[in-house]
């Protein structure tokens, strides 16, 4: 198993970034995909985004069940990229109810658990949110909070981490080129 981290602002390339290292090796691609369309603006960004894939690769919509979704996916020679992890944790979080706060400790401890044991190469999408301003609301510091603990976990576990800036990848973790 091959994991890649790939962490950027908004707009900063990764997405892009995750899809020219899954077109570049060759092999079969799934994309799970965690963003609903709950406005206009959301459904016009997923119809863009379905449109610029090439059509061969296979998506997966997993808004709340991501360790289940990528653990059916991820097989030897495949390539699977999750995007993204941020979209997922603001699904899990919603309300910030305590049947929330259970339902997110549960996925977050699944996908933590099933990364290190899944086949092929993975992909993670995910937005560094601790570069911005501090959120005015208790909610939205929580999610900036969450947002970087999971990142920190995922990282973790991860043979490589990239931040991408300007289109641009900085590798900040790379187990891989040990040897």
């Amino acid at each position: 198993m091959s994991s890649h981290l790939i962490l950027g602002g908004a707009r900063s390339g990764k997405s892009r970034h995750a899809e020219s290292i899954a077109q570049a090796r060759g092999a079969p691609v799934s994309v799970i995909v965690t963003a609903e369309a709950l406005d206009e603006e959301m459904a016009a960004r997923i119809a863009r985004h379905r449109a610029e894939r090439p059509a061969d690769w296979h998506v997966i919509e997993a808004p709340i069940a991501l360790a289940e979704a990528l653990t059916a996916a991820a097989a030897p020679h495949q390539t699977v990229i999750v995007d993204c992890l941020t979209l997922w944790l603001a699904n899990l979080l919603g309300d910030a109810s305590p049947e929330r706060d259970a339902l997110l400790a549960r996925e977050r401890e699944a996908l933590l658990q099933a990364l290190p044991a899944l086949p092929g190469t993975v992909l993670l999408v995910a937005n560094e949110t601790g570069l911005g301003l501090v959120p005015e609301t208790p909610l939205g510091r929580r999610f900036r909070d969450e947002a970087g603990w999971l990142n920190q976990a995922v990282a973790e576990r991860c043979d490589r981490v990239s931040l991408i800036a300007a289109g641009l990848p900085l590798v900040l973790k790379d187990t891989t080129a040990r040897g």
